[in-house]
């Protein structure tokens, strides 16, 4: 009988291992292009395109700052600034009967950023985490920069201002082209935010910089923090951002630090073909 049973025992593990043998000799199942872009992306992956994004507010940002001193992506002050000119209206001087330029040019700001992230709506139809849906995203600002690169240049008006009273960008043109920015960076918050990750939404900082000091593990240097370096690498980026934009239109223009910015939104584009995909349990 023992020797009946290790028999058994003997043909139940050459089974297994020649089951296991074929399973590792099945070809894997290969997908389409089409079904892997409709993938989820796996959100703990995306650090490189969400830096990137971080990269792209602080670039977009000192471009329309240093023209006519209004942040595309900050929309606080763009709100105040808007609450400040209409309480300027009840004044008795002349000047606060009426809008002035930078008063304009803050509301385009806050009413496009407005529209641009509602249009980042549509991804909530087609899934937020969607491969597609982020490459596409991020095309679309890619478009909408291309677009103000465009309109600045028709525009003429290329330079940096020194002072509020006397904003570089006046025309027509150059509100169309204003739009266009906050716009892409209203996207591109919407697409940061539905990833919710310690990015929070790629534009306002603010709130990265608090959690970050609030963070648990803020002094931890020996050990690796994701929410905490996730924030640093936010703030880095941006910075660097930043600093890149003003290096490139000093020597450029304003259309031409643009074209360059274009470039970079089309780099971030393809970037989220690499990113992993979210695993899926069974």
């Amino acid at each position: 009988m023992p020797h009946v049973a290790n028999k058994a025992s003997l043909t139940v593990s050459d089974n297994s291992s020649n089951t296991d043998i074929e399973r590792a000799n099945q070809p894997r199942k290969s997908i389409s292009l089409w079904q892997y872009l409709m993938l989820d992306v796996d959100p703990k992956e995306t650090v490189g395109p969400l830096a990137a994004y971080c990269f792209m507010t602080g670039y977009i940002d000192v471009i329309s700052f240093s023209a006519i001193f209004v942040w595309c992506g900050f929309q606080t002050g763009n709100f105040a600034q808007l609450a400040l000119a209409i309480a300027r209206l009840w004044e008795k001087s002349n000047n606060g009967r009426s809008l002035r330029r930078p008063d304009q040019q803050a509301l385009t700001s806050l009413i496009s950023f407005q529209f641009g992230a509602a249009l980042g709506r549509i991804g909530d139809k087609i899934g937020p985490h969607k491969r597609i849906w982020l490459m596409a995203g991020t095309f679309i600002q890619t478009l909408l920069t291309m677009a103000a690169a465009i309109a600045f240049w028709k525009s003429g008006q290329d330079g940096v201002s020194d002072e509020r009273e006397n904003p570089a960008w006046t025309k027509f043109l150059t509100f169309v082209g204003l739009a266009l920015l906050s716009a892409s960076l209203g996207l591109q918050g919407i697409l940061g935010k539905r990833l919710n990750t310690q990015f929070g939404t790629t534009i306002v900082l603010t709130t990265v910089w608090v959690e970050l000091i609030t963070d648990p593990g803020l002094f931890n240097i020996r050990k690796k923090v994701m929410s905490r370096d996730h924030r640093l690498i936010a703030a880095g980026a941006l910075f660097l951002g930043a600093f890149t934009s003003r290096a490139i239109q000093a020597e450029l223009g304003t259309s031409g630090a643009l074209g360059v910015g274009t470039g970079f939104r089309i780099l971030v584009t393809l970037y989220w073909l690499f990113v992993p995909s979210k695993s899926v349990s069974k």
